[in-house]
């Protein structure tokens, strides 16, 4: 999959990504999980935003 984002999108999508690590973060997973979200949401651009905002480790 290319996941090519540019102009406008592109900044959604870092903006989305940020925000994702930051709650990754400050989630109440331990290290190693937090760890596997964050390269899950940066290895597959769109799946990966998908699947943390539905399963992701939520803030406590």
């Amino acid at each position: 999959m290319n996941a090519n984002f540019t102009g406008f999108f592109g900044l959604i999508h870092l903006a989305l990504v940020v925000w994702a690590a930051v709650s990754i973060l400050g989630s109440s997973a331990t290290d190693g999980r937090k760890v596997l979200w964050i390269l899950l949401v940066l290895l597959f651009p769109v799946v990966g935003l998908i699947i943390w905002f539905i399963a992701g480790p939520k803030k406590t």
